[in-house]
């Protein structure tokens, strides 16, 4: 394994695996409700206080949440995939994934196949070029048909929070449609490339899609946003003000925790610290959380 801030170089198998970074972005007041509140919609005031305590954090301090942007390549004997586009111009602070892939001697023309998770703003925002075109253009973009029904329809204005609506449909409407003539639409779990087969992960967003990573035994689980903290391993039923359906996305974070020890697979999170890459062991009634890297 060959890591850097930013680069984070491993193996599944015979299948090579890099984390990219496509660098960091800020939730705070006013544009979003303060971290507890945004990560822990439904957590106990006491038992929220003294989980964060249990991590260094002391809630009534905890006043933004700097989330690292996580992208992953995988390069097999036939294909260069690359999961999830990062945030492009978000913020000064993000939008450095071309930059980075370079450092390690790939173009976007190099990919052929371009794996959207969702299509929130973090994940979607680099699918385009500064004059709106696909920035991979040799790759076709893949993301569930379910998804993008949803971010294509009137949908979202109606069931969207109001503290990020605007902004949700506004990136989503930049950035799904230059890619439509480039897009497949999964309707069912199913290999995307030899190795790579695409999981439901519903419940963050309608849409949402998880993925296994496997060669020769071994096991990489991209979860993407189906837990954006730690603490959602160990209390999986606290879920997050931008889990558009809660209770669907509790009973996915199950499912996958589940999963992930029982396949004994390494696991990557896009919002973990860098290199996001870890395993899961039961604990209590949860799930903790072992970094790697």
């Amino acid at each position: 394994m060959i890591m850097s801030n930013e680069i984070y170089r491993f193996g599944a198998g015979s299948i090579e695996c890099i984390t990219v970074s496509d660098g960091t972005f800020t939730y705070a007041p006013p544009q979003f409700p303060p971290p507890a509140a945004l990560l822990f919609m439904n957590a106990p005031k006491e038992r929220l206080d003294q989980a964060l305590l249990e991590h260094q954090i002391l809630a009534e301090k905890w006043e933004e949440w700097t989330s690292p942007y996580i992208c992953l390549v995988v390069k097999t004997s036939d294909h260069l995939v690359l999961v999830d586009t990062g945030a492009g111009g978000l913020a000064p602070t993000t939008g450095r994934l071309i930059q980075n892939l370079k450092t390690v001697g790939i173009t976007p023309a190099d990919f052929d196949t371009v794996i959207l998770t969702h299509a929130h703003p973090d994940h979607i925002s680099g699918n385009t070029d500064a004059r709106g075109d696909p920035a991979f253009p040799n790759a076709r973009y893949v993301i569930w048909k379910d998804e993008w029904d949803f971010w294509t329809s009137d949908l979202p204005e109606r069931v969207l929070d109001e503290h990020v609506r605007d902004t949700l449909i506004r990136y989503a409407r930049q950035n799904l449609p230059p890619i439509e003539g480039k897009v497949y639409l999964m309707a069912d779990e199913e290999e995307i490339v030899p190795g790579i087969r695409a999981v439901r992960a519903p419940g963050h967003t309608p849409g949402h899609m998880a993925l296994e990573i496997s060669s020769n035994g071994d096991r990489l689980l991209c979860i993407s946003d189906v837990a954006l903290h730690p603490l959602h391993l160990e209390h999986p039923e606290w879920y997050a003000a931008v889990d558009i359906a809660p209770d669907q996305a509790v009973a996915t974070r199950r499912k996958l925790f589940n999963r992930a020890t029982n396949r004994k697979a390494l696991v990557l999170a896009f919002h973990f610290p860098f290199p996001g890459l870890g395993r899961l062991a039961q604990a209590r009634e949860g799930w903790q959380w072992q970094p790697i890297g």
